[in-house]
């Protein structure tokens, strides 16, 4: 699934760790890349490699420092943002330039540094994840150790992560600007089991002047999680975590919010069949009201591997609730979290809050670097009286309440292809028929394409 790339955040005993005898594989998070394959001189064969791997220590040869980059350049055409309410038609540039030091030192430490630069060329309507010019995206210390009874893991700084499918708590890597933690992370890895503690406060972005972000007590998120492999290789994780804001906002709630989420996956493949099972419960208060809100997400598939182009065929279905009872003394308004920003599309027209979602797709690799995949969704409202929402998690003025239950129809094609092991291309095109909850609020069907360059060292 193109989509779903890079969705385990960590290398751990659960997710392997990369071949110490070859060059790393390029990743989301560049800190997880262990540089020191490089140290044998005979494996700097390729432009920048005397950068990559920079020797500190003639008797260790993981003590090294190593330098990289990221260029994203993306395209986007939307011709209805936001179903053309309050959007007006635009086509922008969406430009991120990363470059981060790695450096490893006294055995188990490293010491991570990585800036940003994200910024738009003619986009009219500039939203939170658009704009961040020159800022610091990550700085964090980590210590890793293996015992005999199993490795600990520590960090501690501005730092990302994300879990699983990234539905609900992930890099953010689809917008311009990613989401990062000023968090201090522990977790324990022994055999088949894991365990992860970690508490944060998620950065809040300006763009205003360079290295003006900032995170504070008023909005923080806290997690317990504990993952075991099963069968052999199937996963199974569940996790207690605590969202924090202060000042929230809702269509039918405001104040402080304490919203407690208790989340659990299944996951896993056989015989040519994948799978991935997600649910969660939230409970807590907004203001004066008590939170009774659920979310969930099912992906599942089949390969056949001995065909040419590999054909997958797949299902996804995803529910979230929405508020029933506006007035009452409940909201059950579904809130995402930190959601992926191409879990469902690019395009940004759906919203993982008071939907339910049927996506059948397929898949083809025609060849060993290109991907296409195609897929229909068909959307509906969990409740006609909570409002239609668009990512991140915002409500389309007027559907609150309008409408019926149908939000709309939208077909998705998308191709990804491998140039090389540092230049990647993709294109993206979406269509969105309407349905009459959208129409009645003055809303249109819409049309999306986007066309990205991504360069890494």
């Amino acid at each position: 699934m193109a989509q779903a790339q890079d969705a385990s955040a960590e290398a751990t005993s659960l997710t392997p760790a990369q071949d110490e005898a070859a060059r790393p594989v390029l990743r989301s998070n560049r800190w997880q890349e262990d540089w020191s394959v490089l140290a044998d001189p005979a494996l700097r064969t390729r432009w920048g490699d005397a950068l990559k791997y920079i020797a500190l220590s003639t008797a260790d040869p993981k003590v090294y420092l190593s330098f990289g980059a990221n260029l994203r350049e993306r395209v986007e055409m939307s011709d209805a943002a936001s179903f053309g309410i309050g959007n007006p038609n635009n086509t922008y540039l969406l430009q991120r330039l990363q470059l981060h030091a790695d450096l490893r030192f006294a055995q188990y430490w490293q010491a991570f540094v990585q800036v940003e630069d994200a910024r738009t060329v003619n986009k009219q309507v500039i939203g939170g994840a658009d704009r961040n010019p020159w800022d610091l995206r990550l700085a964090f210390l980590a210590y890793v150790r293996k015992f005999e009874s199993g490795t600990l893991k520590a960090r501690v700084g501005r730092q990302d992560f994300a879990f699983d499918l990234q539905r609900f708590v992930s890099l953010r890597d689809g917008p311009n600007v990613r989401q990062s933690f000023d968090a201090a992370w522990a977790d324990w890895e022994a055999g088949k089991w894991r365990f992860i503690g970690f508490v944060s406060q998620p950065v809040q972005y300006k763009d205003q002047h360079p290295f003006d972000d900032t995170s504070n007590r008023h909005f923080r998120f806290n997690m317990l999680r504990v993952e075991r492999l099963v069968w052999g290789h199937d996963e199974l994780s569940a996790y207690y975590a605590l969202y924090s804001r202060d000042n929230a906002h809702y269509l039918d709630a405001a104040g402080n919010e304490q919203r407690e989420v208790y989340d659990a996956r299944f996951a896993g493949n056989a015989a040519g069949f994948d799978w991935d099972l997600e649910g969660m419960a939230q409970r807590g208060t907004v203001g004066s009201k008590d939170i009774d809100a659920w979310g969930s997400g099912a992906r599942a598939g089949y390969t056949w591997q001995g065909f040419g182009w590999q054909p997958r065929l797949g299902l996804q279905a995803d529910a979230a609730s929405g508020d029933h009872h506006p007035g009452g003394q409940s909201l059950g308004t579904f809130n995402p979290l930190f959601p992926n920003g191409y879990y469902f599309t690019l395009a940004g027209f759906t919203g993982y809050t008071n939907l339910v979602h049927i996506k059948p797709s397929v898949t083809l690799k025609p060849l060993p670097a290109l991907t296409l995949m195609g897929e229909v969704g068909f959307l509906w409202r969990e409740t006609t009286a909570d409002a239609v929402y668009v990512q991140p998690n915002i409500p389309l003025a007027g559907t609150a309440g309008e409408g019926g239950h149908w939000t709309g129809v939208y077909g998705q094609l998308r191709a990804d292809y491998a140039f090389n092991a540092n230049f990647t291309g993709a294109v993206e095109a979406v269509h969105y028929d309407v349905g009459r909850a959208i129409r009645v609020a003055g809303g249109r069907d819409a049309d999306y394409l986007g066309v990205e360059l991504k360069f890494m060292w």
